[in-house]
């Protein structure tokens, strides 16, 4: 039961390693991938909104996954020059 557990979690992982190295960049979650909140005026049409805060209106964000891979990577590099 635990090395099924284990294999599970093994292969999940590698999935997300996958993931993240072949589409690094995700859907922003605050937005939905929009670059901004949708605001409707009172007439209800759509009005330009701010630009997103967390992806800065790009809509896209960097994974969790690719961000500790670079931040290791730049570690790595830093200590073999």
């Amino acid at each position: 039961m635990l090395t099924a557990s284990v294999l599970l979690l093994l292969a999940t992982l590698a999935g997300y390693t996958l993931m993240c190295a072949a589409s690094p960049f995700g859907t922003c979650r605050k937005c939905r991938g929009l670059g901004g909140k949708v605001v409707l005026d009172r007439k209800g049409r759509p009005k330009k909104a701010t630009p997103c805060r967390r992806c800065n209106g790009h809509g896209k964000r960097l994974r969790v996954g690719r961000r500790l891979h670079n931040h290791s990577r730049a570690i790595h590099q830093a200590g073999t020059r």
